[in-house]
């Protein structure tokens, strides 16, 4: 008689136990187990807890392949859900065999785990095993569907694959069975106290495995309420009309104040902070360096010559590498949209800025247009007050619609979401890659049908407080993916290819790249450990239908995008698995945690505007600039989304926190300490920096970085 030692872990999470019947049945190279029920006297499966059981075998079973769960009714009771954290298993020799399970168990099921070790498909022989791979992924693409939000967009998960998910039928992650077809659900309307309408249907439904926990619905909620309710209780979501005087802004969150949001209030119309926020702002991406100015901006020296005083030139600096353009050029053709019944107007501006001897980017020039002219007038900071502070707030809106729509949106929101999903369906859980990357694809999929279902529906909050609505959504984020390239997705090449790794001052590169470099040696290590060869990479195919799936539905089969649809060499896997990474958790870190701080201030990120740029100089008065400005409720409603999106609801988990032990090897686990290690340090010496600076930049400190796009 063989006596197996069985330790089943439950989540600590609320309602993660079960009442519900738990069998067991081991599968070894020499045999299985008869199916056993784990059951003691009282309740065996409470949330937190180990229990302790023993499987008794006629002979023992050789190396243990698989653990079979069985989950049943018990008595009368309704079904539940189980969240299972992990099993161990306790040979006869004293050997230990551990199971990673973290998920949530539906229904009346069996799910099958595998040990802990994880293995290529290359590195499986036996038949078994390699039938359980091909059973799980067939499983998961059943359950876990591809569907065409809009042409020219990533592919998305179908929710409606969700919708009747009745737990003896459906798949979750382990489970055996397929899941069924549905049908396309709708119910788009308007809920009483929300200002825009919400698509009911698709929030209802929703895969356990994926979905937010209670703790984190709780606190998002209780973010949300009190500060619409405020709102709605003075009336300021209902107020139509330009904004009295600049002041009145400040009183929108009196209550949600924060260092820098007070700091932008007060330094917003400075041109040495405009010029800052490229560097260390919320979209610290779209600088470049220029040689020559291009054709379409007929800047002479002539007209800087005051900027830049009597020692330099235009084309010195030039020369220097010391003149910089940001160009909106992809909001030329963007479609406008009315709010409030009155119509609403885009700029594509041209805004040239100059690194002075200080070390401080100073705005040069802006054009307010792509076509140079006299109806396109170049406004520069020796111009009247109201003139140049409105020419900035036009960059600052076309800011804002760029940074939104495909800065933070499209490239972290949407193409993490088709990672994770390809990481579901052409992964395997026993896959390293898989392991690696599922911490940090964490309740996105859940945060991005949120956000469809509340933002980019129709009539939803794009529709009710930007210049270009849905429809201008569409077309920014279809025109930036079709012009985004791996260079973009890549932070040292992109600092490289934009000419700014020598500009002073530029926290979001210096913290960036160190993140970056933790990443890499992190993921360098561990993939070093699984693929040793040029060989083991080309020949592990499940990995390669992962690549290729990305390339096809994150990016649309696009060779000009430069990303991988192959991926040949350790090195090529290391570089954009380090991407992926860094992109779902520090770059979202970096282009959303400080909306609120820098968009508080309604007039330094303008939703909207309200009026058409200026054709001529010396007509901007206070009046008409606040006549420009979004409206009061269109502010408001607005601002409600920055403090919602700054605010990483509870049940978090920073960069390098891993506590659902999914890599067992000694390999892997000490690779996460010398990880988590360097991140210490970098936290430590972003900290001690910002001691010095008048305005700190934190967005990248570690801590306050979380693992995936969750909110």
């Amino acid at each position: 008689m063989a006596v197996y030692r069985v330790y089943v872990t439950t989540g600590p999470y609320l309602m993660a136990g079960t009442l519900d019947n738990i069998s067991i049945t081991l599968v070894g190279t020499c045999g299985e187990s008869r199916k056993q029920l784990l059951d003691h006297m009282g309740r065996d499966f409470a949330p937190g807890t180990v229990q302790k059981y023993k499987v008794r075998c006629s002979e023992e079973l050789g190396e243990l392949l698989l653990l079979r769960l069985h989950k049943e009714r018990y008595a009368f009771f309704p079904k539940d859900s189980w969240y299972c954290s992990r099993i161990c298993v306790t040979a006869p020799d004293g050997t230990d065999s551990h199971f990673p399970c973290y998920q949530w168990i539906e229904g009346y099921c069996t799910t099958e785990l595998r040990p802990g070790t994880a293995k290529t498909i290359c590195q499986d022989t036996l038949p078994l095993l390699l039938d359980h791979r091909k059973c799980e992924l067939q499983a998961r693409q059943q359950c876990y569907r591809w569907k065409i939000y809009s042409p020219g967009f990533p592919r998305m998960v179908d929710v409606s694959s969700f919708e009747e998910m009745e737990s003896d039928k459906k798949y979750a992650l382990t489970r055996m069975t397929p899941c069924a077809e549905q049908g396309e659900s709708s119910g788009n309307q308007y809920l009483p106290g929300f200002p825009m309408k919400v698509d009911i249907p698709s929030l209802l439904h929703m895969e356990p495995n994926i979905r937010y926990s209670a703790t984190k619905t709780t606190s998002l909620l209780f973010n949300a309420i009190p500060a619409s309710l405020g709102m709605k209780l003075r009336g300021l979501l209902d107020r139509k009309g330009s904004w009295k005087k600049l002041d009145d802004i400040r009183n929108i969150f009196w209550c949600h104040k924060t260092f820098t949001s007070e700091y932008v209030t007060e330094h917003w119309c400075e041109d040495q902070f405009f010029g800052y926020q490229y560097l260390n702002g919320v979209n610290p991406v779209m600088l470049h360096c220029l040689c020559s100015l291009p054709s379409k901006l007929p800047i002479t020296s002539d007209m800087v010559a005051p900027l830049l005083g009597p020692d330099t030139c235009l084309q010195t600096e030039l020369e220097r590498g010391n003149i910089f353009l940001a160009d909106y050029w992809i909001l030329a053709d963007a479609p406008v949209h009315c709010l409030n019944d009155r119509q609403q107007y885009v700029a594509a501006p041209l805004c040239l800025l100059w690194l002075n001897p200080q070390g401080a980017l100073m705005p040069l020039a802006i054009q307010l247009s792509q076509t140079p002219g006299p109806e396109s007038p170049i406004f520069l900071p020796t111009d009247c007050y109201w003139d140049w502070l409105l020419a900035k707030t036009w960059v600052r809106n076309a800011e804002f619609l760029v940074h939104e729509n495909n800065t933070h949106f499209l490239c972290t929101h949407l193409l993490c979401e088709a990672f994770a999903m390809a990481t579901l369906r052409q992964l395997p859980l026993c896959h390293p890659i898989y392991k690696l990357l599922l911490p940090h694809t964490r309740y996105t999929l859940q945060v991005n049908t949120i956000a469809r279902a509340t933002l980019l529906n129709p009539e939803g909050l794009v529709d009710k407080v930007t210049s270009i609505g849905r429809e201008g959504l569409l077309y920014l984020m279809s025109t930036g993916l079709a012009h985004f390239t791996y260079t973009n997705f890549c932070l040292p090449d992109s600092l490289r290819a934009r000419g700014v790794l020598a500009i002073p001052n530029y926290h979001y590169r210096d913290d960036g790249l160190k993140i970056w470099a933790a990443i890499q040696s992190f993921v360098l290590e561990i993939m070093g450990y699984y693929y040793p060869s040029d060989a083991s990479v080309q020949q592990d195919s499940e990995l390669q239908a992962w690549v290729g799936e990305i390339f096809a539905q994150a990016f649309l089969g696009r060779e000009s995008s430069g990303f991988p649809s192959r991926l040949c060499t350790p090195g090529e896997l290391v570089k954009f698995l380090t991407a992926i990474i860094f992109n779902c958790s520090a770059q979202h870190a970096a282009v959303n945690s400080g909306q609120h701080d820098f968009g508080a201030w309604m007039p330094n990120a303008p939703s909207s505007m309200r009026k058409p740029p200026p054709q001529t100089k010396g007509t901007t008065t206070l009046k008409s600039y606040l006549d420009t400005l979004p409206e009061v409720n269109v502010t408001c409603n607005n601002l409600l989304l920055f403090w919602l999106v700054s605010q990483e609801p509870k049940d978090q988990r920073p960069l390098g926190t891993y506590p659902d032990v999914h890599f067992t090897e000694e390999a892997p686990r000490q690779s996460i300490a010398t990880f988590q290690s360097c991140l210490a340090q970098i936290s430590k010496d972003i900290r001690e920096r910002n001691k010095s600076l008048a305005l700190p930049y934190a967005y990248l400190d570690p801590p306050l970085i979380e693992n995936s796009v969750s909110i």
